[in-house]
């Protein structure tokens, strides 16, 4: 994504959270064309079941069938479903091209609706409209605002006697603290790839953009490279972060779906993670309470910045068996009823003002860092093709069990961004 900040975002928005990919869980059925049957595949487990339930009670005789699955498996499977005229009538989508699932990889060879005559559509403010739409036409309902950080657990935190680190050096400490009180930092689930890149994003937003805000402007150009950039630096502070101790055991051997046990359970004293896992967590430990943090990058607070960005919203598939339906599906979603019941579920910021939805307090400081202007977007979403983001994630998985090196990541990443589009 441009490293460019949310002015425009800013102002139409006064709180966040974060929408993004879930671990597995079904509920399947298939649409029989009779324009009361609307099939869904999501990743937005813990969230979409509520959407779903409250779209049927607004219109009588509808059904929705739908599947939700985590962000791996979805993007494996979507695009062969469209090519092949499987794919169900409305679907996740992700903003710009970061990835198999994303805008304009799915809208290009025509597989998604053109939503632009929707009312909410003009409604969306600039920065999201370069993520929400392909040669000027909007494909993808983006409905919340997703950021990256720390998510600790407050009484885990509280009974380890520990405090949540403001600088780099007080987080090194504190792993290895809490790896000495047999209670790690933080879980990290990369059995599930797309997890990779979250500590990454995290400390890459303080220290690639902090140091030059315009440093996307320049990869676009051809003025810089990830393998001769601070992206180095990034790289080299998530693995001294894993050698000081800052996650459990195997990492490669923990799913997300176990990360969220860990975590929440109080068996470590956090996760790096978008803000849509406090609602998650919260799922599994009802009586908790959570708080999302800068993860700190460097020893000057001042200069952290944390990235925030359109989350996943939801396409219409343009061959749909029911359109309509599909249609009003996507209204509701964008309606303020259907989007305060998204983003309170998910704990995200909606990306339309007057939604009036109440923002969990554990998301205070993402908040502030929104209002502040102190975020960057997710690093991948505007990158030229999907390889770009999946040479990183599989990389990284590589980097872990020590069959590659950041580096080599790095400069794979260079190769497939200079192939572009």
């Amino acid at each position: 994504m441009k490293a460019r900040r949310f002015t425009a975002l800013v102002s139409a928005l006064t709180a966040v959270t974060l929408a993004a990919a879930c671990s597995s869980g079904t509920k399947a059925g298939s649409g029989g064309g009779d324009n009361k049957t609307l099939t869904l595949a999501s990743v937005d487990q813990g969230s979409i079941e509520d959407v779903v339930k409250a779209f049927e009670a607004a219109n009588p005789g509808v059904k929705v069938n739908f599947t939700t699955s985590g962000a791996d498996q979805y993007q494996a499977q979507i695009r062969t479903q469209l090519s092949s005229g499987t794919a169900p009538d409305v679907m996740t989508v992700w903003p710009g091209n970061g990835n198999p699932g994303a805008t304009y990889v799915l809208a290009k060879p025509g597989y998604l609706l053109d939503l632009s005559d929707q009312p909410w559509a003009g409604q969306l403010p600039e920065s999201f409209k370069t993520v929400a739409q392909y040669e000027g036409k909007t494909y993808n309902a983006l409905f919340g605002l997703n950021g990256i950080g720390a998510v600790y657990n407050d009484q885990a935190l509280s009974k380890s006697g520990l405090t949540a680190p403001a600088t780099w050096t007080e987080l090194l400490k504190f792993c290895g603290d809490a790896a000495g009180k047999g209670t790690p930092a933080f879980a990290l689930g990369i059995q599930d790839n797309w997890v990779t890149q979250l500590v990454l994003y995290a400390l890459a937003a303080t220290t690639v953009f902090g140091a030059d805000k315009d440093f996307d402007a320049k990869l676009q150009s051809g003025q810089a490279t990830f393998a001769n950039s601070q992206w180095t630096t990034a790289m080299a502070k998530y693995q001294e972060m894993n050698k000081a101790g800052c996650f459990q055991k195997n990492p490669l051997g923990t799913s997300y779906e176990a990360s969220q046990t860990l975590a929440a359970t109080g068996r470590t004293l956090g996760i790096v993670q978008g803000n849509w896992i406090i609602g998650l967590l919260k799922q599994k430990n009802p009586n908790g309470k959570f708080t999302m943090k800068a993860l700190p990058a460097t020893d000057t607070p001042a200069s952290f910045l944390m990235p925030a960005a359109a989350g996943a919203g939801y396409g219409v598939n343009a061959k749909a068996e029911n359109k309509e339906l599909a249609l009003k599906f996507i209204t509701f979603i964008m309606s303020p009823a259907g989007m305060k019941l998204f983003n309170e579920k998910q704990g995200s910021l909606p990306t339309l003002a007057d939604a009036g939805t109440t923002v969990d307090p554990g998301l205070a400081e993402l908040t502030t860092f929104v209002k502040d202007n102190r975020t960057v977007p997710f690093m991948d979403q505007l990158w030229p093709n999907a390889k770009v983001q999946q040479s990183m994630l599989s990389g990284l998985q590589e980097v872990f069990s020590n069959q590659s090196t950041p580096n080599k990541v790095l400069q794979d990443m260079d190769a497939e961004y200079k192939k572009g589009a």
